[in-house]
């Protein structure tokens, strides 16, 4: 059965769960079980009913392993369940396309992880199928969902820094270093879609336009410093196509210069700092991590005749999922309040989560 856009409004306007579909809930996790999960269960309003995996065999442990009631060992057999109205695709992404065309042929809502597709051709099919079709989509662009974004966002609207004079993000990825995991090989193999690029600095590009506006005149430099990494296993080298250093820089609406350096690895000093500097104030917002996605996020701010930087409250108002908590929880944070975003949109006919058409234009965004 398909779920169109006016069922699914019905549904939220009324009050009914949205039935919730996993593709890739694997029985250890991964992803889908630190984020997507934990997330779904903390927004009332969803009801996560199946899951699928890539084997019957491994589908029924994780249904077991997460209390999940239907477990199916095809995406073709979940798109088909009756009782799920929207289905999230949580897997690598050269398995985003058929998975998500195949939600999509069968009339359901779907919510794709980002990157949407596997380079910028594969983003814009995507995006014209699901608006040919006329499915709801959604992309897991997350970070604009955080409060601690909204609330920034609030204050630069609000004239907390003045005129917006420049801005400047400083990150690390984490992945793309000196070492790499047993199981994370394919994130340094550049034809695979997840790099340093397309993950992190996408995010933090995609969560600054949402605060300042889309950058403009964007200008983006690749490097390759390191060429391959020590797997923490095998002590084996492993060669790294994607590259480990990523410069941009640009201009903001009203003029206002943005600049980024992303680098691969972790840095003893500064792993993510995002400076707001304007005619009146100063924002900062600093994370223990690069991925500004699935970190906790401290914001600091000075204005007026202030020479320093004090912490900044986030107001109750922007904290949509009491249930979790931003430290604990961080993986889930962010994805929690973007699920419950998507319910505000379907309620009040807003577009506060970003579709396959935002998904398309932030990968047209990155080259």
């Amino acid at each position: 059965m398909s779920t169109s856009p006016s069922s699914l409004v019905e549904r939220a306007r009324s009050g009914k769960p949205i039935g919730v579909g996993i593709i890739g809930l694997g029985a250890q996790g991964g992803w889908a079980g630190r984020s997507h999960l934990p997330a779904l269960r903390a927004v009332p309003g969803y009801e996560v009913r199946a899951l699928s995996t890539s084997s019957a065999r491994s589908a029924q442990r994780s249904g077991h392993e997460h209390g999940v009631p239907r477990a199916f060992g095809s995406a073709a057999e979940l798109v088909a369940c009756d009782e799920v109205d929207l289905v999230v695709v949580a897997v690598k992404v050269p398995h985003h396309r058929e998975l998500v065309r195949t939600a999509l042929d069968a009339g359901k809502a779907v919510l794709c992880e980002w990157p949407l597709g596997n380079g910028l051709a594969e983003a814009e099919e995507l995006a014209r199928h699901a608006g040919d079709r006329g499915v709801r989509t959604a992309v897991g662009l997350q970070a604009r969902s955080h409060p601690v974004l909204t609330h920034a966002r609030d204050l630069v609207a609000d004239g907390y820094v003045g005129e917006v004079l420049s801005t400047t993000v400083v990150g690390s990825g984490g992945a793309w270093g000196a070492t790499v995991g047993p199981g994370d090989h394919h994130v340094l193999d550049a034809a695979n879609g997840t790099t340093l690029l397309t993950v992190p600095f996408a995010h933090a590009l995609d969560g600054l336009a949402s605060v300042l506006g889309e950058p403009e005149e964007l200008t983006i430099r690749l490097a390759s410093r390191r060429t391959s990494a020590v797997d923490t296993g095998s002590g084996r080298r492993v060669p790294m196509t994607a590259a480990d250093q990523v410069v941009a820089s640009g201009r903001l609406p009203g003029g206002a210069v943005a600049t980024f350096h992303y680098r691969g690895g972790t840095a003893r000093g500064t792993n993510f700092r995002w400076e707001i500097n304007g005619t009146e104030g100063d924002l900062v917002l600093t994370a223990p991590i690069g991925h500004l996605q699935l970190s906790p996020i401290t914001l600091e701010g000075g204005r007026g005749t202030s020479t320093g930087l004090a912490p900044l409250a986030v107001p109750e108002s922007h904290v949509r999922v009491p249930r979790l908590d931003p430290h604990a929880d961080a993986p889930a944070y962010a994805v929690a309040h973007a699920y419950r975003r998507l319910l505000d949109d379907l309620r009040e006919g807003t577009s506060g989560v970003p579709d396959f058409a935002h998904g398309a234009a932030r990968h047209r965004s990155i080259g």
